[in-house]
């Protein structure tokens, strides 16, 4: 079993708060030193009281999806013997409401594009199989009941 955790800071800084008028801005300190500016979404709460520059929990929420896909997809090829020169992502949340009724990151759609070199290349159904083992081994998306589903982008394998 491994354990992660991340520092979350907000402070008041002299805002009245009871006014319900404060800054969602705060920062994020992960256990390899690396911060991040967070907020609330601006679509959830209204500028000033957002900071659009920032990251929010939704964002946050894809990009750990998105990035822990990747990771797998990367692991994989690579055990398969194909190599990667390029992997971009252009991942999309909608937040909907669910069967409850209550708000919530509904369905995120991965777009990855990846980029191969070498003699030993794949095709599309082996790029599909990865993208499936990827998304069965993923950690973060075996974690959340919304919906995970991943588009490609094949680029140049239309030639195949």
């Amino acid at each position: 079993m491994a354990e992660y955790g991340v520092e979350l800071l907000w402070q008041r800084d002299g805002q009245d708060f009871l006014d319900h008028r404060y800054s969602r801005r705060h920062r994020l300190r992960f256990d390899g030193g690396a911060e991040v500016v967070g907020s609330s979404s601006p679509h959830v709460v209204p500028e000033p009281l957002s900071d659009a520059s920032a990251v929010d929990p939704e964002e946050a929420f894809v990009g750990a999806l998105a990035s822990c896909h990747m990771l797998w997809f990367l692991h994989l090829a690579a055990r398969a013997g194909w190599r990667v020169d390029r992997y971009v992502d252009r991942p999309r949340g909608v937040m909907a409401r669910n069967a409850g009724g209550k708000l919530a990151m509904t369905v995120v759609t991965l777009h990855p594009r990846v980029d191969f070199s070498g003699e030993n290349r794949p095709g599309r159904e082996d790029i599909d199989r990865l993208h499936a083992l990827a998304h069965a081994e993923c950690f973060i998306a075996n974690s959340v009941t919304s919906e995970v589903r991943c588009r490609p982008d094949y680029g140049d394998l239309a030639a195949f």
